[in-house]
């Protein structure tokens, strides 16, 4: 995971792990992704594109082989070199960076002015919705300044949001403990999918991708459902109660964490692909927007989880 303050044996943990995979791999199988961010990376061989190559061209006839040969190609392959785990790694750990102190910012401006909440809630979900659909249907999401440009809006959402969260569920007092938990209770789980990856406790195949895959439509599906009956006030406004803290609300949100967690396997898995393809080292911030799209999910859905034990 992110090479951050503070956490220097969860990075170490994180290169150790992909460093083993290296050591011991085999040619990759192809396998799709749950996450469309790396669904949109470009493939090549077996897996992902082999970045900066490309067959020299032919000289012609009588041509002089001593003149500069393959001068082109040569340069093209030097420019961008092949991406390694200490690039994620890096690139992840700068992108939750500023994901954070985005999200502490927005935290006090909305302890501050609690009417800041709403549109700091909007703007940082529906801005970094549309950066993603941009990263992964224009094929950006290598793009540095996309990537961080979500880490802020998303910080500002995730700021703004637990604060909500926190202090309408608990005290004042309390609201910090809560929001801590949810933070440990999220890297407990990336870093415990990282070790049941490296273990191959659990093996990322076609067949359990497309189960995946499908359970993440369904509960999509289920979502967009309850929003919309809760829009013409059914269930009072709860929709079919999906949200409303009771116990189908604690199922449902328990249902998304396991399908958040076991995403992370296949967010490995393309990631780990890559890295063996030879793909350039831009990628690194591809990886890292997927990763953090990720944690963000499961981030909110613990801290949903967590509020409506609060209330309980």
């Amino acid at each position: 995971m992110p090479r951050s303050a503070g956490n220097p044996d969860g990075t170490l943990l994180v290169e150790m792990v992909f460093a083993q995979l290296e050591a011991n791999r085999e040619d990759p199988t192809v396998r799709e992704t749950s996450n469309p961010v790396f669904r949109s990376l470009p493939k090549q061989r077996g897996g992902y594109a082999q970045f900066g190559t490309g067959a020299a061209p032919m000289q012609g006839y009588g041509a002089d082989p001593y003149a500069a040969p393959y001068q082109a190609p040569y340069q093209e392959a030097r420019a961008s070199r092949p991406l390694t785990i200490d690039d994620v790694v890096t690139k992840t750990g700068i992108t939750l960076a500023v994901l954070a102190v985005s999200a502490v910012v927005s935290y006090f401006l909305v302890s501050a002015n609690l009417a800041l909440a709403m549109p700091l809630t909007l703007i940082g979900a529906l801005g970094g919705l549309g950066l993603v659909l941009v990263a992964t249907f224009g094929r950006k999401q290598d793009s540095p300044a996309i990537v961080l440009s979500y880490a802020v809006l998303e910080g500002l959402f995730l700021g703004a949001l637990s604060f909500v969260f926190a202090n309408f569920s608990v005290s004042n007092a309390n609201a910090g403990v809560l929001i801590g938990e949810a933070v440990m209770g999220t890297f407990g789980v990336f870093f415990g999918m990282l070790v049941v990856y490296k273990t191959g406790a659990i093996r990322v195949t076609p067949k359990f991708t497309r189960m995946l895959v499908a359970a993440m439509f369904g509960v999509l599906a289920l979502m967009l459902g309850n929003f919309v009956l809760a829009m013409f006030g059914v269930g009072g406004g709860a929709g079919l109660g999906l949200r409303s803290g009771g116990p189908l609300a604690i199922i449902f949100s328990l249902v998304c964490i396991g399908i958040a967690a076991f995403s992370f396997l296949i967010d490995f898995d393309a990631a780990d692909q890559m890295v063996r393809a030879g793909a350039p080292e831009k990628a690194a911030w591809g990886i890292a927007l997927g990763l953090t799209v990720t944690l963000v999910w499961l981030y909110i859905e613990i801290l949903r989880l967590l509020s409506y034990l609060q209330n309980d």
